[in-house]
């Protein structure tokens, strides 16, 4: 059985798949390890790692973690449909450098940030466009766009950085919520949370995200639009990398043509990590939020540990791929599993 063959195997449930109890259906499930994995990782970085466990490193965890947690919402719903974009780190550059531009050049801050979220959404329908028109793999477009949007931030505005932005809004990206060391804007994540949990697991559009990635044609004999599904999916994806963008801007307060560099890789290592099958129709929200946690929390402990940026990536890398490779071992391991009581089986029902 190849890689492919065993992965859509993982994401096709059988009525065997609900023989079990349900505390089991909940529990034993891929969402759950991740989140045991993260409890782990966290109770040893707060002993182990000196500094971790202080109120002020939790500060700075959700802020370095809310941008990917932000892309990670609409490209879990991307990648369940079997597809993939590349070019969000790209869209939250070119947002960036819009808002930098338009503020150099005197416009109204507010202005600039729905200039910036157009923009984003303008990228994604560009992308679903290619995609779901014209007929491109989304691997290949995105691809395309990432180099393109980047381009296009870099050409803007050059190797130079705009700083000056208006007090108000640099202190609201860093303000905390009451006396905690929570920022607040956590608070806008949880409303972007709710929304997406609601969208994918309580209605006929997120039951269409699933069936467009277990078979297109079976969704589209079943009523679901399946291009003008993933084109809302692409354009939510880009409105979101925009907005990521605009906290982006303000949380370091500067816009740069070269911002987010590299983050799409972990957004992708953290969904794919948080249960998501890279094949589409598999995946839940409350895993990928485990899993860019996790990401988060090693990051922040292993530079607390004084261990450098280039290992930390090759240590994303290892964890992307290994998702990858476990999930179709499992897969397999699941199948080997299946075969010899089927076998049996039929040799009962010919015996008969």
């Amino acid at each position: 059985m190849t890689t492919a063959t065993a992965s859509t195997a993982a994401s096709v449930r059988t009525y065997r798949d609900y023989d079990r109890p349900l505390w089991q259906r909940l529990l034993l499930t891929r969402e759950m390890a991740i989140i045991g994995l993260l409890v782990i990782v966290a109770v040893v970085a707060t002993l182990s790692v000196r500094g971790f466990g202080q109120p002020i490193t939790l500060t700075y965890l959700i802020l370095d973690v809310t941008p990917i947690l932000l892309i990670a919402l609409p490209m879990t719903l991307i990648m369940i449909t079997g597809e993939i974009d590349l070019s969000v780190a790209s869209v939250v550059g070119l947002s960036s450098v819009l808002i930098g531009v338009l503020t150099q050049a005197g416009a109204p801050f507010e202005l600039a940030i729905v200039v910036a979220l157009v923009a984003g959404a303008i990228a994604g329908a560009v992308n679903g466009f290619l995609v779901t028109v014209v007929g491109l793999p989304s691997l290949a477009v995105t691809i395309g766009t990432l180099a393109l949007y980047r381009g296009l931030a870099v050409g803007l505005l050059g190797t130079t950085a705009v700083t000056d932005f208006p007090e108000f809004w640099t202190d609201l990206a860093k303000m905390k919520l009451g006396g905690s060391n929570v920022p607040a804007v956590l608070l806008l994540f949880l409303v972007l949370l709710v929304v997406f949990v609601v969208l994918l697991h309580f209605t006929p559009f997120g039951r269409g995200i699933y069936a467009i990635g277990l078979s297109k044609t079976a969704a589209r004999f079943s009523g679901v639009h399946v291009e003008r599904t993933k084109l809302v999916l692409f354009v939510l994806s880009g409105t979101i990398a925009a907005l990521a963008g605009v906290y982006y801007t303000l949380r370091f307060g500067s816009a740069r043509g070269d911002n987010a560099t590299g983050l799409e890789l972990q957004v992708i290592a953290a969904v794919v990590l948080g249960g998501v099958s890279v094949f589409g129709g598999r995946g839940a929200i409350h895993g990928v939020i485990a899993g860019v946690l996790l990401i988060g929390i090693l990051a922040s402990a292993l530079r607390l540990a004084n261990v450098t940026s280039d290992v930390i990536n090759i240590i994303t890398g290892v964890l992307l791929v290994a998702s990858v490779v476990s999930n179709s071992f499992l897969a397999w391991l699941r199948t080997k599993r299946r075969a010899p009581g089927g076998t049996a089986r039929a040799k009962a029902s010919a015996a008969g």
